[in-house]
């Protein structure tokens, strides 16, 4: 299965970071078209257009990247012009399958959880198809895909979408939130702000990629930089005192989560 012609309805920050990722890495910019209300252009060699093309020949493949309150405004026009088979591949935070199928009865159905790093090559996207949907074909078709954004992670279940969403989606806000913090308590303790946001934001950069490339576990990183009865250990002591960092990232995920199966509940009409 190739996907020779795609269509991406919507190209705000996510999508926009996704299409514009797959033209770097070599995407012909002849097979995508781009749908979305200002019909401002999108991109050199990229047709773009304000509402579906009449007439059109109906694309492999569809990504929806709309917002959720928006998919009833461009299901119908955009369900008329696809024909049987045609892979729908929706990007919306919270609507689930169902919704989805309820809208485009004849589209094999993909559900995509992206986050903003995509842009760089270095994002996650978790992936769920309902059964019997992700056969090895389109499997195989997500994953060529999908490989140049970064990590792409199948789900079993699609209730781990609402958590993926939390967790990959919005994770990369709470940790430029962290990174913030980091700074914050810099220029607190003494640091000019300029300096302090310099080393936070280089500290955090240099330690994830060290974390994704080593062998040991986060949690085995920070002992071996704790020293025992050093400062790093007496910081450490904080974050780890009655769980508060656990238990404050726990209800940060939670109500995350909860916010998606809100929208979900919404999109089911």
């Amino acid at each position: 299965m190739t996907f020779d012609s795609v269509w991406a309805v919507g190209a705000g920050n996510m999508a926009g970071a996704m299409l514009h990722r797959w033209l770097a890495t070599g995407m012909d910019p002849a097979r995508l078209t781009v749908i979305r209300k200002s019909g401002a252009a999108f991109a050199d060699g990229v047709a773009t257009f304000s509402a579906v093309p009449p007439g059109a020949a109906a694309a492999d493949m569809v990504m929806l990247g709309v917002k959720p309150q928006m998919l009833d405004l461009v299901a119908g026009p955009l369900a008329a012009a696809m024909r049987p088979g045609t892979v729908l591949v929706s990007i919306l935070a919270g609507v689930e399958i169902a919704a989805l199928r309820a809208r485009f009865p004849t589209a094999r159905i993909v559900r995509a959880m992206p986050n903003l790093p995509v842009a760089i090559g270095r994002g996650v996207v978790a992936l769920y198809a309902a059964e019997p949907e992700p056969d090895a074909v389109l499997r195989a078709a997500m994953d060529r895909l999908m490989a140049p954004l970064g990590l792409v992670e199948w789900l079993d279940d699609e209730a781990a979408m609402d958590v993926a969403a939390a967790v990959a989606g919005s994770g990369p806000a709470f940790l430029y939130r962290f990174v913030d913090a980091l700074a914050a308590a810099g220029v607190a303790a003494g640091f000019g702000q300029d300096q302090a946001a310099r080393l936070a934001l280089a500290t955090v950069a240099g330690a994830a990629e060290q974390a994704r490339g080593g062998e040991a576990s986060p949690a085995a990183m920070a002992e071996r930089v704790a020293s025992p009865g050093g400062s790093t250990r007496k910081g450490l002591d904080v974050l780890d005192a009655d769980g508060a960092l656990v238990s404050l990232m726990t209800r940060m995920i939670a109500a995350a989560v909860a916010r998606n199966r809100e929208m979900a509940a919404a999109a089911r009409g």
